[in-house]
């Protein structure tokens, strides 16, 4: 399912609006690090907290299908919503729109709720406490990224994203 989803990603990643302003290389870094932090211990070798937090049973692995493909099915949404507005690193584009609707009706940042909703059910498939640090790191590294993304967004949108921010939790739908 990664896989699919990477190819996905990197495939619609050609079709986007010019940059009219990005992040600085020091700003990437701030949630690119923790990020690729949390893939390490997803894919590492090694007996680093590989003790298990859930036992091996039947259930565990199509609760974690069932979880990571809602994840990843709820990013690509997100993705498709945003169409040429989207961006790797944080960015405004030329021309860019504030999307409400969709998943982002849901969450500012649905993208990251639904990747963070994959990397659980990866973590559930996995059992391993290295997977929870992971996950942990994972939060931490697109909450970082959402902090910049909404001062961003409240500098070209102002009042109008103010607004949003009112109705429209940032990560967990009604939540946070």
């Amino acid at each position: 399912m990664w896989l699919a989803w990477a190819v996905y990603w990197w495939v619609s990643s050609r079709n986007v609006k010019p940059v009219l302003r990005h992040e600085s290389l020091s700003s990437r870094f701030s949630h690119i690090a923790p990020l690729v932090l949390a893939l390490l211990f997803f894919s590492a070798p090694g007996q680093l907290l590989r003790e298990r937090f859930l036992p091996v049973a039947t259930w565990t692995f199509p609760v974690a299908v069932i979880v990571t493909a809602a994840g990843l099915g709820f990013a690509v949404w997100a993705r498709r919503c945003l169409g040429t507005n989207w961006s790797g690193t944080v960015t405004i584009k030329q021309d860019h729109e504030l999307v409400t609707s969709g998943p982002y009706a849901l969450a500012r940042h649905p993208i990251y709720t639904g990747l963070l909703l994959a990397f659980i059910g990866s973590a559930i498939a996995r059992g391993e406490w290295r997977c929870v640090l992971a996950v942990a790191l994972a939060t931490l590294a697109f909450w970082r990224k959402l902090r910049i993304e909404e001062r961003w967004m409240y500098e070209q949108f102002g009042d109008v994203y103010r607004a949003y921010c009112q109705r429209v939790r940032a990560l967990i739908p009604f939540v946070l």
